[in-house]
């Protein structure tokens, strides 16, 4: 039997608090923020909360169902996006081409179908085989020409972008009628983007965190001449980062295209992707490489969309989203850097 258990009840009361922590109400807020400090996630998922309760007692209908899928309808994009963008900042690079990549794929598709004749889902598949082309091209010109990711991408979706203006003249088109029963799918259904996010989300999270893949994309972000040094294939771990954001841009321009029922030169662009990565930030990915956390940018997203939603329904003007937006991510980064200088310096266990 062990010392404690041979006290008397009140001889128990009356031991000191674990050392480090304390007792009492302030130890447990001290857990709580030890917590806090080792899980990336925890932190953003406590402001979502906090956003989901301040929002629907200030407006009621905030948690309606309408409401709910129009949250959904806002995370999903950047949320699917950020997938990608985690990866790439995870390995110490980035991607700024991945909105044009959204905006020309459904034009892809609009060409192939009502131009070529080409079968809607062979159309869809092809165009979806666009977006890791986009990728593995600046893969190749970041990896093999060894030109700066944030200068390839730029380019690219420049170029991109050009493409997409010329070719559709600027103008709108409709979505394919052959197209539309596949719709129902990828984006048309109230809830089918939001479940391809979580989907997503859930399986590159455990690949990010659970996989040899994932381990090694950690290592080349947080030491590249350390894990080329341990025999990890740099080139194909920054080149797969890359064809899967292309990939994710162009799935969710598809979507995005059936959800409206229109294809707008006007989507995607800088605006999804700034979205991207200011959500995986805020969730607790690091710029420079070396951690990173799907399941945060997913949390992210959702902070971004309940703010974009809730001001509109208490009435606050969308001038100064990019305000809040804009100190989220220092916030979020301050964060990020005092946690890990906490970590390095062994105070948070």
């Amino acid at each position: 039997m062990s010392e404690t258990a041979e006290r008397a009840p009140e001889e128990v009361a009356a031991l000191p608090p674990t050392p480090g922590l304390g007792g009492g109400f302030w130890g447990a807020v001290k857990r709580f923020g030890a917590v806090l400090a080792q899980q990336r996630e925890a932190t953003v998922f406590v402001v979502a909360v906090l956003l989901v309760i301040y929002f629907w007692r200030a407006a009621p209908a905030f948690l309606t169902k309408d409401n709910i899928v129009n949250i959904s309808q806002i995370t999903a994009p950047v949320a699917i996006i950020a997938i990608g963008e985690v990866f790439l900042l995870v390995c110490g690079e980035i991607d700024l081409s991945v909105g044009f990549i959204f905006a020309f794929s459904p034009f892809l598709m609009h060409y192939l179908i009502d131009y070529y004749g080409v079968p809607a889902t062979l159309a869809i598949i092809i165009s979806l085989l666009f977006g890791v082309v986009a990728g593995f091209i600046n893969g190749f010109i970041t990896v093999v020409l060894q030109v700066p990711s944030f200068i390839t991408t730029l380019g690219t979706g420049f170029i991109l972008f050009g493409l997409m203006l010329t070719t559709s003249n600027a103008y709108p088109a409709n979505i394919p009628a052959k197209a539309e029963g596949i719709g129902h799918w990828v984006g048309t259904y109230a809830w089918a983007e939001i479940t391809w996010a979580i989907v997503l989300a859930l399986i590159f999270q455990v690949v990010l965190s659970r996989t040899r893949w994932g381990l090694h994309t950690v290592a080349v972000g947080g030491n590249l001449l350390g894990a080329s040094e341990a025999g990890i294939n740099v080139a194909r771990i920054k080149y797969a980062a890359f064809i899967m954001t292309g990939f994710m841009g162009a799935l969710v321009g598809l979507q995005e295209a059936f959800r409206t029922n229109t294809i707008d030169p006007s989507s995607g662009g800088y605006q999804p992707m700034f979205y991207a990565i200011a959500a995986a930030v805020i969730g607790g990915t690091a710029l420079a490489g070396g951690s990173g956390t799907v399941i945060g940018a997913f949390l992210g997203s959702f902070v971004l969309a309940a703010l974009t939603d809730g001001f509109n329904l208490i009435g606050i003007s969308a001038n100064p989203e990019p305000i809040i937006f804009g100190a989220a991510i220092l916030i979020a980064m301050i964060a990020n850097v005092q946690l890990a200088r906490l970590r390095r310096a062994g105070r948070m266990t």
